[in-house]
């Protein structure tokens, strides 16, 4: 299906209720993330600043000036010798999803990244059967990495986690 006329921008504060309430679904209603509390507008304020402090990208899906999706990337590990690479995340609002906004944001994220010195993206999918996320990474040139049986455990169900990476410079 083709991309729907978002433009994919840096968020800004303003954006962050929508980013709150898109996220809030996947730790509530999901077990594709690990959180079980929902973050605070106050908590994404906080990552957004930390983001920004650090020069990586944090990324809206703009539909009409409606927030429908966002990606991220942030430290891998807390470890200097880590610094180089970085983790992403992406969510889109749930009636969002198999239109071409998780590429959008992916397909811009990648060259942010790389613009920002970082050498490596690692991606952490829940395995949930569900293989949209494998498959948008595959697409973007990420390869298995490895896979961590029964890490997380919510809704009453253990889940693995399958480790994607992809080099974001050729050096």
């Amino acid at each position: 299906m083709a991309v729907p006329e978002a433009v994919i921008r840096p968020a800004v504060p303003a954006d962050l209720e929508a980013v709150a309430e898109i996220y809030a679904h996947y730790v509530s209603e999901t077990v594709i993330t690990f959180d079980q509390t929902s973050p605070t507008v106050a908590d994404w304020q906080g990552r957004l600043d930390d983001l920004a402090g650090r020069g990586l990208p944090f990324l809206v899906a703009d539909l009409n000036d409606e927030v429908v999706g966002y990606a991220y990337a942030g430290p891998w590990r807390p470890k200097p010798a880590y610094r180089y690479t970085v983790e992403d995340s992406i969510y889109l609002a749930p009636d969002r999803t198999g239109r071409g906004l998780g590429g959008a944001l992916l397909g811009t994220l990648l060259p942010r990244c790389a613009q920002a010195g970082m050498r490596q993206m690692i991606a952490v999918i829940a395995d949930t059967g569900n293989g949209a996320s494998t498959a948008l990474h595959e697409r973007f040139g990420f390869a298995p990495a490895g896979r961590l049986t029964g890490v997380g455990h919510k809704h009453g169900r253990s889940i693995d986690t399958l480790l994607m990476q992809r080099a974001l410079t050729t050096d």
